[in-house]
């Protein structure tokens, strides 16, 4: 094997591309310290007991695990930083208030997502914690929106789905929640033949509104459908009833429902979301409310939020022109040093060239040079 082969689905990021994640990263992290959430930094790694409780089956088969050779115990390396912000809220901040919190890094995942998706996507989101009320899913959806919106993105489609609808439909049936991660399965899948087959001995109530489950998806007009078909529960229509007034504020976003679209439904408890845009097969983001997840780490909170993946993103991107920037010849002159500094302070891009380089950076265009002309360093045009 060669050396510098990389492990599939893992690869460098070269200075262009490089160039266009870092001013997305800053420019969405600006975009939330705007609203008032606050940065924070887990480890990349933790242990396996904290890192994926509460988080569900899905995740931990997403998780690399190794030995700690200190302690012995089992280690994960984190394949998603929402759990671990939770913690934080919980567990170390334990604020009463409510708590906006953001955050960014890389995530590691075992298996790929998709076809052609990383296994080291670059993750950035927000969260809210300690409000129940609607009002916060509103706002995590608006900054979701607002972030691809400052990448230029204007082609996107919202799809919603809401959580609590399939665990209102189960309540009343004991045997059916026993297989509920085989129901959502066979859900999400579309497949209504295998569904069919699978909860023949449920109760007929359950049975009707799985079936017409699966069948609910479509633009805003499927919300009005289910009011009808689904059972009448007063969860359900309040289910419902938020993902109107969400679907109301997406604004000219293109709005599908998919209420048989359960991904996340291991540890999300409310409405959720999933953002796509053309040119990608996967979701660009996703988000939702995760109530739960805070109680096992000591402390029942509210929570709702977001993630996105800024490679994903990037790649969607227009290949940025090449940087303005200024060349310099080599030397240790203090009047050169000192125009340098300044430009540079200026927020200009000084390339010093060292002895025997060339020009040649593609990203760079060099449309001004420093000469030395009548004892004094000047800048000439290119």
């Amino acid at each position: 094997m060669r050396a510098w082969l990389l492990p599939e689905y893992v690869e460098d990021i070269l200075p262009a591309e490089a160039a266009r994640i870092e001013r997305l990263r800053r420019a969405i992290l600006d975009l939330f310290a705007g609203h008032g959430y606050q940065l924070v930094m887990p480890p990349l790694l933790e242990y396996v007991d904290s890192l994926l409780t509460g988080t569900g089956h899905d995740l931990d088969l997403r998780t690399f695990k190794l030995v700690d050779q200190l302690s012995g115990r089992t280690l994960g390396v984190r394949a998603d930083i929402t759990p671990q912000v939770a913690r934080i809220d919980a567990h170390l901040l334990n604020r009463q208030s409510v708590t906006r919190l953001c955050y960014t890094g890389s995530v590691l995942h075992a298996r790929p997502s998709g076809f052609h998706a990383t296994r080291e996507p670059l993750q950035i989101g927000a969260e809210i914690y300690g409000h129940a009320g609607l009002e916060a899913d509103e706002e995590i959806q608006s900054l979701a929106l607002a972030s691809l919106s400052m990448a230029g993105l204007s082609n996107v489609t919202l799809d919603l789905s809401h959580n609590a609808i399939l665990h209102a439909i189960l309540e009343d049936d004991s045997k059916a929640q026993r297989h509920q991660a085989e129901l959502v399965a066979m859900l999400r899948a579309k497949d209504l033949p295998q569904l069919s087959a699978f909860i023949s001995g449920f109760s007929t109530t359950v049975r009707n509104a799985l079936s017409a489950l699966m069948m609910l998806h479509g633009d805003v007009r499927v919300l009005e459908r289910a009011r009808i078909e689904l059972p009448n529960k007063p969860k359900i229509h309040q289910a419902l009833d938020e993902l109107s007034t969400l679907a109301n504020l997406a604004g000219k976003v293109n709005v599908n429902i998919d209420l048989a679209d359960l991904s996340g439904y291991q540890y999300e408890s409310g409405a959720m979301f999933a953002l796509y845009v053309a040119g990608l097969p996967n979701a660009v983001a996703r988000g939702g409310r995760y109530d739960h997840v805070g109680e096992v780490f000591g402390r029942a909170r509210p929570a709702t939020g977001f993630s996105l993946d800024l490679r994903e993103l990037a790649r969607l991107l227009p290949t940025a022109t090449a940087a303005s920037a200024i060349r310099a010849p080599w030397g240790r002159e203090p009047a050169l040093t000192e125009l340098i500094a300044s430009l540079r302070e200026q927020g200009e891009i000084v390339i010093q060239l060292l002895p025997g380089e060339e020009s040649s950076q593609q990203e760079f265009e060099c449309d001004r040079e420093i000469i030395s002309q009548n004892n004094k360093y000047i800048i000439r045009k290119l």
